[in-house]
């Protein structure tokens, strides 16, 4: 399973839950329409489970509660994070879109000048939120070029590291 994977301590993530299903588990109550949801959230979301997803395929738990959001017509939201992309994937993550599926990959954003790795990942959690409607107190809104944190929280780049004079040109 992708947590385990991609997760130091999958118990770390299941302590944080209320409920916890098997991969396999097809009798889950999230496998049913009749369970109450406000959305669904993938993330990480592999290239398999995306084709799973658009195709109806309900092969595990994760795909199955997926379809069910789809035609609950509750927020989904995928967090694709495959690259390079092919022609396969971005096919898929049309038709997905095309369903009303929110297609938001997990790429930082450097406009907000992030300090850590933390505060990149406290911006994309924020992200995520916003497309079920939850609120972030982490979240740093863009509201110009002042809401960016401040250069001196960065850490100072290496001395030995030239910095560039002018952006790339052809």
């Amino acid at each position: 399973m992708t947590c385990t994977d991609e997760v130091s301590g999958k118990g770390k993530v299941a302590y944080l839950a209320d409920v916890v299903h098997g991969p396999g588990d097809q009798a889950a109550s999230i496998s049913s329409g009749s369970f109450r949801t406000d959305g669904m959230v993938i993330m990480p979301c592999s290239a398999k489970t995306l084709a799973a997803i658009r195709a109806g395929y309900g092969s595990d738990l994760v795909s199955r509660a997926a379809d069910v959001i789809l035609k609950g017509r509750r927020p989904l939201v995928l967090g694709v994070r495959e690259t390079p992309l092919s022609t396969i994937h971005l096919e898929n993550l049309l038709a997905l879109s095309q369903m009303g599926v929110t297609i938001l990959p997990p790429m930082p954003a450097f406009y907000n000048k992030p300090a850590s790795v933390d505060d990149i990942v406290d911006h994309l959690v924020a992200r995520v939120m916003d497309q079920l409607g939850l609120d972030s107190e982490r979240a740093v809104r863009w509201q110009g070029p002042t809401t960016a944190r401040r250069s001196d929280r960065r850490t100072p780049p290496d001395s030995d590291v030239p910095t560039p004079v002018a952006p790339f040109s052809r």
